[in-house]
């Protein structure tokens, strides 16, 4: 059975991927269960948001899936899964609070998620089309260029997962800053929203670890296929 010793050096994000999922699956379960006091829903929370800082040209939809939720800048739509949507839990508003926070970076012009927007395009392609390359100038000696061209185009993939970040984050600072700010969550109720979103959170360092590592590998992968020519 032929083993890939590069595979090695996966293992961290394998553990940190499987730790948030974990996480995130926890703090949602728990915190879907604790209602909020102020009584506001998701889609609520959502739209009491947007009207405070004065936008009126963003829909609220229900979207099918559990933890479904997005944002979506082409058409200028909150998507709320249903349970987010119509719950009034604590999961339920930071969830809410978060996506409404990427509908205010639009609006705002928030340049990391403009940043991200242009990277979507070429993101996809190299993260489909670089392991393909790679793998093709890896068997294919004749043709080894490929092996080089496909990693270019994978760390096209990995730019945008560290863009990613920051967008995320702020996203979500700017959720416990308006769920507070505008009386939805009182202060003994914060703590729960909060783990709510850094668990979220820390799928997307997951994500981008994942990345990071998967690009190094790649890059061994061709310096030991370069040594070997």
């Amino acid at each position: 059975m032929f083993w890939d010793p590069t595979m090695v050096i996966l293992i961290p994000a394998i553990i940190l991927t499987l730790y948030a999922q974990t996480k995130i699956s926890s703090a949602y379960g728990r915190y879907s269960e604790v209602y909020s006091r102020s009584g506001y829903t998701g889609a609520q929370a959502a739209r009491a948001i947007l009207q405070s800082k004065g936008i009126y040209d963003v829909r609220i939809e229900p979207v099918a899936g559990r933890l479904s939720d997005h944002y979506d800048p082409r058409d200028r739509t909150v998507r709320l899964s249903e349970d987010v949507y119509h719950g009034n839990s604590l999961a339920s508003l930071a969830v809410a609070a978060h996506e409404t926070g990427h509908a205010l970076q639009h609006a705002t012009g928030y340049f990391p998620l403009q940043l991200r927007a242009t990277f979507v395009p070429a993101a996809n392609f190299g993260s489909s089309i670089g392991p393909i390359l790679i793998l093709a100038g890896f068997f294919l000696p004749a043709f080894s260029f490929l092996l080089q061209l496909g990693i270019l185009f994978f760390a096209l993939a990995v730019l945008f997962q560290l863009i990613t970040l920051p967008v995320e984050f702020n996203a979500s600072h700017r959720a416990m800053a308006l769920l507070q700010g505008n009386g939805m969550l009182g202060q003994d109720e914060v703590k729960g929203a909060r783990k709510v979103l850094s668990a979220a959170a820390l799928t997307y360092v997951a994500a981008a670890l994942t990345a990071i590592l998967e690009l190094a590998r790649f890059i061994l992968i061709a310096q030991g296929r370069n040594r070997d020519e």
